[in-house]
């Protein structure tokens, strides 16, 4: 796959919930509790994303931004929407960002574009699938409830596609004018699940407390980024110590490499569960608006 060693540990992480989301869903199976096979058609999207992402799908050009800081810096990866493309060569001209800003940024546009890429994927299987319910000449029982499970995934849809728009905005607003120095949160997915929440049908006590909790995961993600970028580091050294042949050395870095992936693949798993169990739970609330 020529993935980097931060990669590799975020595909050990993506699949460790991908197992522990298809084993649940076994027993919900066994109990006969999704007989309209919504979960598990999730569940296959769910894989066909985490496909699509590493380059597993057998695409040449289906892989998602593989960015290696150390090693290729930022220049090596695309954007693949002209929009996209001429805001960040703004922002990296316009002198009001710091190097630590442009990396933050640059984060935001990596986290847009996989945005855009699974909202494609989500709007390929819901064509698909009503392609197969127009195609249908008796109507049944079973229809309805595959009828309603097109409406689910409209809601999805237009759930995601108003994360792009707000995502979007807040990109221009950024490129242009900088960054705003008393934001309350940095991280883009936090960022995005904060401007979610305000328009879900939470509570004014409802909102406080996630706000709290969203502190709590940025904090959370920054320890994983820190652990992400010592994990390249040391893979670099290894690398050159692998060069140089010193056995002792090399035993040495070898022990450090697995310690730090060790404690990345776990981190990235606890980022990724707690960031699905927060999407959950204001899709709930934004579903019920709708109601």
């Amino acid at each position: 796959l020529h993935l980097s060693a931060v990669k590799l540990a975020e595909l050990h992480s993506d699949l460790k919930i991908q197992e522990k989301d298809e084993l649940s869903w076994k027993k919900l199976k066994a109990e006969g509790l999704d007989e309209d096979g919504e979960k598990e058609a999730k569940l296959r999207r769910n894989l066909n994303v985490i496909m699509t992402k590493y380059g597993m799908n057998g695409r040449k050009d289906s892989q998602l931004v593989d960015t290696n800081y150390i090693k290729d810096g930022m220049e090596s990866d695309t954007l693949d929407d002209p929009r996209l493309e001429k805001l960040w060569s703004k922002a990296k001209t316009s002198g009001k960002f710091s190097d630590e800003e442009l990396d933050k940024l640059w984060r935001e546009f990596k986290h847009h574009k996989e945005k855009i890429h699974e909202y494609n994927i989500l709007l390929e299987t819901v064509s698909r699938t009503e392609d197969i319910h127009k195609n249908v000449i008796n109507p049944s029982e079973d229809n309805l409830v595959k009828e309603e499970i097109l409406h689910s995934k409209h809601r999805e849809l237009k759930d995601k596609l108003r994360s792009i728009n707000q995502g979007f905005e807040r990109l221009r607003k950024v490129s242009h004018q900088g960054y705003d120095t008393t934001s309350e949160f940095e991280e883009p997915r936090v960022i995005d699940l904060w401007d979610m929440a305000k328009s879900a049908n939470f509570t004014e006590k409802e909102l406080e407390s996630f706000r709290e909790e969203l502190k709590h995961f940025e904090a959370k993600i920054e320890k994983h980024h820190h652990y992400q970028k010592q994990l390249e580091i040391s893979h670099q050294k290894l690398k050159h110590v692998e060069e140089t042949g010193d056995k002792d050395h090399l035993n040495r870095k070898k022990e450090k490499y697995a310690m730090l992936e060790e404690k990345t693949k776990e981190l990235g798993y606890k980022v990724k569960k707690h960031l699905q169990d927060l999407s959950s739970r204001i899709s709930q609330g934004l579903q019920h608006n709708e109601l």
